[in-house]
């Protein structure tokens, strides 16, 4: 369990809770980069754009550097803050079966595969967007098709994504999305953090 010190407060308008730094700055831009190029992407930009193309550059430089700042990052950020387990994977879900709470102050074990399947995602698309764009590779099946998906596989990942953010938000109290937004969970005085 994380020692709550000096990043502690008393949560703005709301007794009986703590803030708690969690996400820093670059995590903030990357993650609301990321969704950004999904978005743009996924319904906006056309397909066959050069704008399309270099979207997708974008989200993958933009996983890169956050692949790098989770080696070198804060606390909160690196890669053993969240390590990706399978095993720990089932015994969260198992806790929330039991009715237990508690608010991990990185992703909780659920919500870091599903990190690591979105970054993989990300990075798989844009490899074979741009293998699509070689003489070597352009109009052959097998890249459009592991390209196509992957864009389903992501779309499926992002609305799974939301809804576990909105069930956890619900769940455990803390209100993640502005944490998303200014850095900070809000978690009542009550539920243990891990």
């Amino acid at each position: 369990m994380h020692a709550i010190n000096e990043n502690m407060r008393t949560a703005g308008g709301r007794s009986g809770a703590r803030s708690i730094a969690v996400w820093d700055p670059l995590v903030r831009l990357i993650h609301w980069g990321v969704a950004l190029t999904i978005l743009l992407n996924g319904a906006i930009v056309e397909e066959e754009s050069n704008l399309h193309e270099w979207i997708g550059y974008t989200a993958v430089t933009l996983v890169a550097v956050r692949l790098v700042w989770g080696l070198i990052g804060p606390a909160p950020a690196r890669f053993s803050a969240f390590p990706p387990s399978i095993a720990a994977a089932v015994r969260h879900i198992a806790t929330i079966m039991r009715g237990e709470k508690h608010v991990h102050l990185s992703h909780n074990p659920v919500g870091a595969l599903m990190v690591y399947n979105l970054w993989a995602t990300v990075l798989v698309m844009g490899v074979t967007g741009y293998m699509m764009t070689t003489t070597a590779f352009f109009g052959v099946d097998w890249v459009e098709n592991v390209h196509e998906i992957a864009f389903n596989w992501l779309m499926l990942s992002v609305v799974l994504h939301v809804g576990g953010v909105v069930y956890d938000t619900w769940r455990s109290g803390v209100p993640l999305l502005p944490a998303m937004i200014h850095g900070r969970k809000k978690v009542p005085d009550d539920i243990e953090t891990i």
